[in-house]
Order: C-alpha cells, then sequence, then structure tokens
C-alpha cells in the first residue's frame, strides 16, 4: 500500500508517526490496538466476493493480513524510504517469500558468496530442493554478479553485512549494474538498519529480521520484506514471469496489473497473496504490537549503539592479541584472537556480556558460533560505555 508519511520527516518522527495510523478511530488509542482475531466480518456475500477477488481492499483472515500488522508494514516502509511493506513470522521466512516470489523451479538466483558459509547458508539449500539454482558471485568483484547472469536469472540477492568477517557489501556498485540488467537487488539488511540505507543506494527491496535491532529488546521475532519502490517489476517483463503472466493459484490474475488500481507492489502482494497464504508463516498480532515498540526507539538506540561500537572497535584495534578487526558498523564488532582456545578463554571469561545466538539485542552480546574458530562477534548494547569496555579488557587479560 502506499506510504502517507511526507518523505521530508527525519527518521525519528517517521518511527513514531509514520504510515497512516495516528489512532484508532474507535477509541482514540494512541498506541495501535492488538487484533487479535483470525477472521473478519463480511458485510455480506457480494463483500466477500470482492475481497477474495482482489477487487476491493479489506481484511479476509489474520494469516495474510491484519491491521495490526498494516500499522507495522506502513510505519517501516515509511522509515525505509519504501513504498510497501509486508511482515512475517521471522527474518528467515522474510528471505524466502521474498525470494520465492520472484524465482521458480528453473529458475536462478544469483547470490553474493559471504552467504554461503554464513548465517543463512542452510537457505541456499533450500532454494536448491525447490530446483531453483543458486549461483556464487565474490561480493568483492561487483561485475560478477552480471557475469553469472542470463535470461533466467530473477534476482540477486546479498546481506550488506557478510558473516562473520562484517565486511559491507558494495551495494550502490552492485546496485547499478543491476538496474543495467533489469535484474533487481534484494538486500538482508538486518545488521545495519537506518545506519545503511540499501534502498537508497540503489536496492530494489530490503529485508529485515526484525528480532535483531528493529524489535531491540529480544523478546520478539518477526520479518520483513520491503519494496523501495525503485524497480519497475512490470517493465522487467519476461525478466520475472511470476509477476507479469497470469498466476493459475490465484484466479489466473497477473499481479502487476491487479495492483495498479491500488499503486501497490506487485512482489509484496504476491509475497502476501501466494507465498505467505500456502506457506503460512503468520506473524502474530501480539508479536507485531511488541516490534512495534521497539520500531519507535530504534532511531535513538541504533544512535547509541553504533556510537558505542566504534569507540570500542578504535580501542581493541590497538590490542596486540586482536587482528583483523572490523568495526564500528551498526552495532557489531569482529576481530580474530590468536587461536580457538583463545577465543573460547576470552569468551568464557566475560562477566557482564552475555552469550548469544543472537545480536541488535539492547544488552551486550559475543554472538556465536561466529563460524570460524578463532572469529569473535560483538553486538555492542545499551550498557554504560565504561563498563562495556572493563567487561572486555579483563576478558582479553586472560587469552
Amino acid at each position: 500500500m502506499t506510504v502517507l508519511s511526507p518523505p521530508a520527516r527525519h527518521l525519528e518522527t517517521l518511527a513514531l508517526h509514520g504510515g497512516s495510523f495516528r489512532a484508532d478511530p474507535t477509541t482514540g488509542s494512541v498506541a495501535p490496538p492488538i487484533h487479535l482475531t483470525t477472521s473478519f466480518q463480511f458485510r455480506d456475500t457480494e463483500h466477500a466476493r470482492r475481497l477474495f477477488g482482489l477487487e476491493e481492499v479489506g481484511y479476509t483472515y489474520t494469516r495474510t493480513i491484519n491491521p495490526s500488522r498494516e500499522v507495522l508494514e506502513r510505519r517501516l516502509a515509511a522509515l525505509e524510504g519504501g513504498v510497501a511493506a509486508l511482515a512475517v513470522a521471522s527474518g528467515t521466512a522474510a528471505t524466502l517469500y521474498a525470494l520465492l516470489s520472484l524465482a521458480a523451479t528453473g529458475d536462478n538466483l544469483v547470490v553474493s558468496a559471504d552467504l554461503a558459509t554464513g548465517r543463512n547458508a542452510g537457505l541456499l539449500l533450500t532454494l536448491r530442493r525447490f530446483a531453483i539454482e543458486v549461483r556464487l558471485a565474490d561480493p568483492t568483484d561487483p561485475a560478477a554478479f552480471a557475469r553469472a547472469s542470463d535470461d533466467r536469472t530473477r534476482a540477486w540477492f546479498a546481506e550488506s553485512l557478510g558473516w562473520p568477517g562484517l565486511r559491507p557489501f558494495p551495494i550502490a556498485a552492485v546496485a547499478a549494474l543491476a538496474h543495467e540488467a533489469g535484474i533487481p537487488l534484494l538486500i538482508e539488511n538486518s545488521a545495519t538498519p537506518l545506519s545503511l540505507r540499501p534502498l537508497a543506494l540503489g536496492a530494489a527491496v530490503t529485508i529485515y529480521s526484525a528480532s535483531e535491532f528493529i524489535g531491540g529488546h529480544g523478546v520478539a521475532i518477526g520479518g520483513l520484506i520491503i519494496d523501495g519502490g525503485g524497480f519497475d517489476w512490470e517493465a522487467a517483463g519476461a525478466r520475472l514471469p511470476t509477476l507479469n503472466t497470469p498466476d493459475p493459484s490465484y484466479h489466473g490474475i497477473v499481479w502487476s496489473e491487479v495492483v495498479k488500481q491500488w499503486k501497490a507492489s506487485p512482489l509484496i502482494a504476491r509475497a502476501r497473496g501466494g507465498l505467505l497464504r500456502d506457506f503460512g508463516g503468520a506473524i502474530s498480532p501480539l508479536i507485531v504490537f511488541q516490534l512495534i515498540q521497539g520500531l519507535e526507539t530504534l532511531p535513538l538506540r541504533i544512535r547509541h549503539h553504533v556510537a558505542h561500537a566504534e569507540q570500542i572497535a578504535a580501542r581493541l584495534a590497538a590490542h596486540p592479541k586482536v587482528s583483523n578487526l572490523q568495526g564500528g558498523i551498526g552495532g557489531l564488532i569482529a576481530f580474530d584472537l590468536p587461536g580457538s582456545a583463545e577465543a573460547a578463554r576470552f569468551i568464557d571469561a566475560l562477566a557482564l556480556l552475555g552469550r548469544s545466538s543472537s545480536f541488535g539485542d539492547a544488552r551486550s552480546a559475543v554472538v556465536l558460533p561466529a563460524l570460524a574458530p578463532a572469529r569473535i562477534v560483538l553486538s555492542i548494547g545499551l550498557e554504560h560505555l565504561d563498563d562495556i569496555e572493563a567487561d572486555l579488557t579483563q576478558a582479553l587479560d586472560r587469552v
């Protein structure tokens, strides 16, 4: 759906007021209500027919659409500078639904080689089980994406930061080549919300695991797909048949055609009406409410995460046992210790920093597994800087 927020507003304002929600029209509630309902009442049979026939926008079933979820979707789209969003049950579901909305059996995707050894490596195997070819491209060579593409390449995909090296992906350079080729570039940006803006750099789509910095408190799992509005899905034509040819699973509609009446995103419409409908990875309205609370403070929190990470990275860089340091990007820092035994002693000696499988929490943590024996990945939280540094220092003294 079209974002209603004026584009000139600042991020702090959009995080609180972005999208169309101001207050609940029935009660006047300023906080978005939690609509814990599976179904919605139809006025009559003609109303139901029009909704399911995509002749009218409205609520049908919470698996695909819910008023609470709509607030989160519109607000994050506004914050990202996009035109539409879809919220689902997890970041993994968001990535899978975005890619499967574009690619089918016999197609191929060109993917940054960092993903093959990163946290989402299993996703690539799942795509291959759908008989979708995954072609790996060197993220340090933007032209590698173009060389790996052919007429059945449906999208290019990368993470904004490769794992566990935290090497930044060259979004602008690859996006320029994607634009020339008429291929959408999808960027998973969970590690760097607001501090890195893929849509502004030319990416067609941004994907988030909202469980990290967006939620920010380690209490809720969710994922989002945001269409930036800069890629012409209809003009892609035969390049993207899932959006531009009749969909037999939905009355034979053509997604790029049916959404014109609402000036909506065909990608988001197909992900909602196809993948989410059929695979069922729906996000709970209660979780949506929790993620909205986190989103409202995201601009303030991310500024704190980044500032502290930059300062800590600068001091770690001078330590004689630290090498290959990458830090100050988002709230994450990565570095190597001399070996796996030293890395284990360092991690076990940490008293303030937790040991977690996730990142982006308000609490600082070392992220496990780092996927490299001597590699340390830190997620810098909101504690006082002196306390974080003291814990890191005493742990390094035991290495």
